[in-house]
């Protein structure tokens, strides 16, 4: 009944006047406000700068933005936090100096003058974003609405990190955005780039129990735009036939499941105890990347991430054609480009596992990739982030 009363017009205009009342009091000069995936996740872009922060700047005060539902992640962590659209949430991000954020605010929540909003995005785009797209299919909104409503969003941005020069003039262009972006790598990245690497994936797998004598493979799909039950709720069908990759990978494979946080599927793996493992709700996929010894994803912009990493990708494009020219469209031919093969069936999945040898053809297509789109991964996308935007205008 509480969330019912939220969406009422009546309640969110006086929430609204209320957020721009106390948005005139002086700002919380060092109040950095955090928030990853509409508050479900504590992860990403803002997590990697929340964590150098964190280590090497305490004079700041740091709070996520959670949505309640996935409070208890943070909870466990011991991170500190305001439920997202509260009361108290409205007094800090009202007066908050800084927002830090992956994904678009709601257009209704007024950003105050002395706001620096800090927008990370969340991937580097193989497919076509905002005024790129043709037609946009995802439910609720129209192509029109949806970018009117996304340019009124980005107004508000004041700076924006890009990955890599072939990001930022899609982001200027598809964004329509005329304001600083911080070509920097991406924060999240860092990660691969950390001497005590290996020591997280060892503790990764020991908190887990996941077996030490296997490989493992790190299946991670998009969302489809078309494919849905309501607003934010995605359908998929794995495709991928399990019985099929356990009696032939078995003995040496297990298999980790990552389904993109809109996809909704709860899919029953009894039978595939010990082989097939879920972790669709683990929130930050970069310690999933440092576990695995191999990739295998569709059009998602994991690859991007995986490929600083250097290690096999397969892309299973079962639905290529549809997806690419009904549903999103793409930037550049994923054929011609992709660090790995593309194959269309379970078969061909295991066949490309089996015969993956990357001192050939993929090793180079490797080393092409990683020039384009990973040349500015160091481990130091956080702090360069941190010292461009929050340190200068602090």
């Amino acid at each position: 009944m509480i969330s019912s009363l939220k969406k009422l017009p009546i309640i969110k205009l006086a929430y609204k006047l209320l957020f721009q009342l106390v948005s005139t009091l002086p700002a919380k000069k060092n109040l950095i406000m955090f928030e990853s995936f509409l508050g479900k996740q504590y992860s990403d872009n803002p997590r990697a700068i929340y964590e150098f922060i964190k280590d090497n700047h305490p004079e700041f005060e740091l709070i996520w933005s959670v949505d309640p539902r996935f409070e208890k992640g943070f909870q466990d962590k011991g991170v500190h936090y305001a439920k997202r659209f509260s009361i108290k949430w409205l007094f800090l991000m009202s007066r908050a100096r800084f927002w830090v954020t992956n994904s678009r605010m709601p257009l209704w929540i007024p950003k105050p003058r002395h706001t620096i909003y800090l927008q990370t995005w969340h991937g580097t785009p193989l497919k076509k974003l905002v005024f790129d797209m043709k037609e946009v299919r995802m439910p609720g909104t129209t192509t029109d609405d949806y970018k009117q409503h996304f340019y009124q969003e980005s107004r508000n941005w004041d700076y924006l990190v890009s990955p890599n020069q072939y990001s930022t003039e899609i982001f200027r262009r598809a964004f329509r955005f005329e304001k600083t972006v911080i070509e920097s790598g991406y924060p999240r990245n860092d990660i691969f780039y950390k001497p005590e690497r290996d020591d997280i994936a060892e503790k990764f797998k020991e908190t887990h129990h996941l077996p030490r004598d296997k490989k493992i493979i790190l299946y991670a799909p998009t969302w489809r735009d078309n494919q849905f039950y309501q607003v934010g709720k995605y359908k998929f069908d794995l495709h991928l036939d399990l019985s099929q990759m356990q009696n032939e990978l078995g003995n040496e494979y297990i298999v980790i499941l990552r389904m993109h946080y809109l996809v909704a599927e709860n899919f029953n793996l009894d039978k595939f105890k010990g082989f097939v493992f879920d972790f669709s709700k683990h929130e930050d996929i970069q310690e999933l990347y440092v576990i695995s010894d191999l990739l295998i994803t569709d059009y998602s912009s994991v690859f991007f991430d995986y490929a600083n990493l250097k290690r096999p990708m397969i892309f299973f494009t079962y639905d290529l054609d549809e997806y690419k020219e009904d549903i999103r469209g793409f930037y550049f031919n994923l054929a011609e480009k992709a660090p790995g093969p593309l194959v269309q069936t379970t078969e061909e999945v295991i066949d490309a596992i089996k015969g993956y040898d990357k001192s050939e053809i993929y090793s180079n297509k490797m080393n092409e990739f990683y020039q384009k789109f990973c040349y500015l991964e160091d481990g130091h996308a956080a702090e360069r982030v941190v010292k461009q935007v929050i340190l200068k205008n602090k």
